[in-house]
């Protein structure tokens, strides 16, 4: 069997210098200032910040000196954020997002060619778990709470194969989108020539996966690759604002409104029908589903309680 070193070189060579309105507040998770690391089971590493605001989950790929270039540790990180989200029903919804003005340049070309890579002492848990780092990068894992990408900067070969994981996807005007691989020779086998194409139009997608040129942040909007372009620096903003409108949504409805559709993605019309009822129809039996009627009859914010 491959070693997991040998998952990373073999999967992942990428270059990092390529060129690039007021809501109903959930009880007790009123917006605000953003904690670290509280109550989430997990206080992050070197190389991912973990954060509270409110409701919701920021996760920030925090190595801006390489471009928050992916590391042992960044993936590590992200694969822990992901399960504490899922674990603790007090988080609504996560963003994900980059220090430095930048989202992620992918893997770090010049650490796996020469130096090797950061944070040795996170090898023992990709050796026990060799799917971590696919995990990490959200190809063989979907959070069950929504997951919004704050983009600032270079989202590029990596960066943007973990962007095509994420549920809702907001830009700074001045970011940058590409798969590069094939200029390297290499392989996008973080999912894209499975997701990209089912994400947005068949041309767009093949050109993108065979040209590896740069799409700047209006052209990906253009082709349906993102869903906002905001002014530089309000990327993180705007997408707090998005996961507010989010957490004061019943949770359940959220959570099951979102499996319906990545369950149902690849069915026939009349599979996907019954599988949506399936789905769905607990949903109105339970009691937050009565206090979602209740309180708009009484004109109140409603108070879901995940029950």
């Amino acid at each position: 069997m491959k070693s997991v070193c040998g998952y990373c070189n073999l999967f992942y060579v990428w270059r990092r210098e390529d060129g690039m309105g007021g809501t109903a507040q959930p009880e007790g998770h009123g917006a605000g200032h953003r904690e670290a690391g509280t109550g989430t089971g997990t206080t992050g590493t070197e190389h991912l910040t973990v954060e509270r605001a409110g409701a919701t989950l920021v996760l920030t790929l925090n190595r801006p000196e390489a471009k928050n270039a992916l590391s042992l540790p960044m993936l590590v990180g992200l694969y822990d954020g992901w399960l504490a989200a899922d674990e603790d029903d007090d988080i609504r919804s996560v963003v994900l997002t980059g220090a430095g003005g930048t989202f992620c340049a992918g893997m770090d070309l010049k650490a796996l060619a020469g130096d090797g890579m950061a944070g040795e002492q996170y090898r023992d848990r990709l050796r026990a778990d060799p799917d971590l780092h696919w995990k990490a990068m959200l190809r063989h894992h979907r959070p069950r709470k929504p997951v919004i990408a704050a983009v600032e900067g270079h989202c590029v070969a990596g960066g943007t194969e973990i962007l095509q994981g994420t549920d809702i996807r907001v830009a700074g005007e001045s970011a940058t989108f590409g798969l590069f691989e094939v200029r390297r020779g290499l392989f996008p086998i973080g999912g894209s020539t499975v997701r990209l194409a089912r994400q947005i139009p068949h041309t767009h997608a093949l050109e993108m996966l065979l040209t590896g040129r740069p799409y700047p942040a209006p052209e990906a909007e253009r082709i349906g690759l993102i869903g906002h372009v905001v002014p530089d620096g309000t990327a993180l903003d705007t997408a707090l604002e998005i996961a507010e409108r989010i957490n004061a949504c019943g949770p359940l409805a959220v959570e099951a409104v979102k499996a319906s559709v990545y369950e149902t993605a690849q069915m026939t019309e009349a599979d996907g029908l019954a599988a949506e009822l399936a789905r769905g129809w607990p949903v109105f039996g339970t009691a937050d589903a009565k206090e979602g009627s209740r309180a708009f009859a009484e004109k109140r914010p409603p108070v879901y309680r995940r029950a």
